[in-house]
């Protein structure tokens, strides 16, 4: 599945080329970022809330989604930023749910998605976005390092996804300053949080940890945050809550 995302998505990029000159004057024009890895770094457990449709995993989540009512319910319960899928294909997500996200509220706002190009990068910045996700098992040392350097440049920070130990320390190998480690086995779409937990000791203390995938409860998200993680990164479970700024509070005392 994750190679049939990035086929599609690397698909996609000539018709984003084509507007490149139209992007790098919105990105030398898009405000200063809002400080995503600082915001992680704060006391206590931070959590990434996340805007999310659905995914290839679970199917549709909430078709009718609004980005920013449930931002602003995120917001609320005081999340440390917000995870916005821009994915159209498999996510039924759009740039255009992160640039609302972005204009009605003042956390950080990270673009998730399939990113595997430097213009993925510069669009980002012009979306407003204040981080991007960069997946490991998707890209090849070289095409890591530079895809840091670009998020650098423009001024984003870069959650970097592993799901290995391997994967992790590729990441930190590479600059990684912030590393997600995704509970998710991608040949089976099963989740065990002991992945993570297995993974945290090998994450020195100078880097942001960041738990992904899995977390649905109260108790899940204090088992990431025993093990070591700064933050948790949940979706479906706040897209599902029927109060998700509570069901953040909770997640973070």
């Amino acid at each position: 599945m994750l190679a049939e995302i990035v086929k599609k998505t690397i698909a996609d990029l000539p018709e984003l080329r084509l507007r490149q000159a139209e992007l790098i004057d919105a990105a030398e024009s898009a405000s200063a970022s809002a400080g995503f890895e600082k915001s992680l770094r704060a006391p206590g457990l931070g959590v990434i809330a996340e805007v999310k449709r659905r995914s290839p995993s679970r199917g549709t989540i909430d078709a009718d989604l609004d980005p920013v009512a449930q931002a602003r319910e995120y917001e609320a319960g005081g999340a440390a930023a917000i995870s916005v899928l821009t994915e159209p294909h498999y996510f039924s997500g759009s740039p255009e749910d992160l640039v609302m996200v972005k204009n009605h509220t003042k956390v950080p706002v990270l673009r998730k998605d399939f990113i595997v190009d430097p213009i993925q990068v510069v669009h980002a910045k012009a979306m407003g976005a204040d981080a991007i996700l960069l997946i490991v098992a998707c890209l090849s040392d070289t095409d890591l390092a530079r895809l840091l350097a670009d998020a650098h440049t423009w001024g984003l920070d870069a959650l970097v996804e592993a799901h290995t130990s391997d994967e992790a320390r590729r990441a930190m190998d590479c600059g990684a300053r912030i590393v997600g480690v995704n509970n998710r086995d991608l040949a089976t779409f099963d989740v065990d949080l002991a992945t993570a937990e297995s993974i945290a000791a090998e994450l020195p203390d100078g880097i942001a940890r960041v738990a992904e995938s899995g977390i649905w409860t109260v108790a899940d998200a204090h088992r990431m945050r025993d093990a070591g993680f700064d933050a948790v990164l949940v979706g479906e479970a706040l897209v599902r809550s029927s109060d998700p700024a509570v069901l953040i509070r909770q997640f973070r005392t």
